[in-house]
């Protein structure tokens, strides 16, 4: 059975049944349906190959060249299918759910399986997340100075049952020069946005949503526009906490890296940490005086910090003052406050 389905029943269906993409290698990496598999009709090169002709001589000659390379690769397409189905069940998508996909679809419906093809393809889930992100939704910024644990409070809270986004997590960068150290290689901007709605899509639209307080660009990767500027607009909450504390959080963080791969990172915000105070952290690296090194960075940081909150237009400020390094206890604190507040302006 091949049917053709909204990009509603797509999302409904695509946590029941495995997603194939059946664009090319390149496309994919650029951006995919989360947990997708691809099952390419054209590798890269043969795609080149279709489009040169389709554009130069004819859409019939560019259909009997695609032919020609689609008919030796019709069994282990199938062979693929079989593998990846659920139930002998399959989604599928191309960039616009045009031949492609139906063209595979016939033929693993042909071999058997049932199909559902997304109307209008990835280009309808591509529209349909950006007015996602528009849709307004209840939540409060977790903010900070640097070395404050914002990213441990924010899972302290959702184990206290809080819907959290760990945008750094997604990212795979934690937002300081030094926020690559120990991750994987990030996403592409398209790519995390996807991944992003893939959690945005599964959130309670009644409940608290509780997000970290980011910059625009998260490493190399950009919040969307729809989202961030529900961020700028949202109540913050600006946690404080002992200098002391934030060292000895950051040292715990980043001593256990290579020295090397720490002075690379220090040397990329040399001008504006000042020549002298670079100089004095990459040798305070070297001699393995982390807590020094912490220290002179957060005369960067927490500058950056301030003039950041200075900008700030938002309504509601609410500021909470932690005792302790432990993200238990001050999740307790932050919802405790937060609470507190809304209760007051009710």
């Amino acid at each position: 059975m091949q049917k053709t389905i909204s990009i509603q029943e797509f999302l409904e269906l695509a946590g029941r049944y495995p997603v194939v993409d059946v664009r090319s290698p390149a496309e994919f990496d650029h951006g995919h349906f989360p947990e997708a598999c691809n099952i390419p009709l054209f590798s890269n090169e043969e795609r080149a190959i279709v489009g040169t002709i389709f554009t130069r001589e004819n859409p019939e000659k560019a259909l009997k060249e695609g032919l020609k390379i689609v008919g030796p690769k019709m069994v282990s397409f199938v062979e693929m299918a079989r593998n990846i189905a659920r139930h002998n069940t399959l989604l599928l998508y191309c960039w616009r759910g045009g031949k492609r996909s139906h063209s595979l679809a016939w033929l693993f419906e042909t071999a058997g399986m049932n199909v559902y093809v997304l109307e209008g393809g990835y280009r309808a889930y591509r529209r349909h997340l950006k007015a996602s992100f528009c849709k307004p939704l209840p939540m409060i910024i977790v903010g900070g100075m640097t070395g404050s644990g914002k990213t441990e409070i924010l899972y302290a809270l959702q184990k206290r049952g809080e819907q959290i986004i760990d945008l750094e997590g997604l990212a795979n960068h934690k937002g300081s020069v030094f926020g690559s150290l120990g991750q994987a290689k990030q996403p592409t901007t398209e790519q995390f946005e996807n991944n992003l709605f893939l959690v945005w899509n599964r959130l309670n639209p009644h409940k608290t949503i509780w997000i970290e307080d980011e910059s625009k660009a998260v490493g190399r990767v950009y919040i969307p526009d729809e989202l961030f500027n529900q961020m700028k607009t949202a109540p913050l909450v600006d946690i404080a906490l002992n200098r002391n504390y934030r060292i000895e959080r950051l040292v715990r963080d980043y001593a256990g890296f290579n020295i090397e791969d720490l002075i690379v990172s220090v040397q990329k915000i040399e001008r504006r940490l000042g020549g002298l105070n670079a100089s004095r952290c990459i040798e305070a690296i070297r001699n393995k005086d982390f807590p020094k090194a912490a220290d002179i960075l957060l005369y960067y940081y927490d500058k950056t910090y301030r003039h950041a909150m200075s900008s700030h237009r938002r309504e509601k400020i609410i500021q909470v003052d932690l005792t302790g390094n432990d993200p238990e206890i001050n999740a307790g604190i932050i919802l405790s406050k937060t609470r507190e507040l809304q209760g007051d302006n009710a």
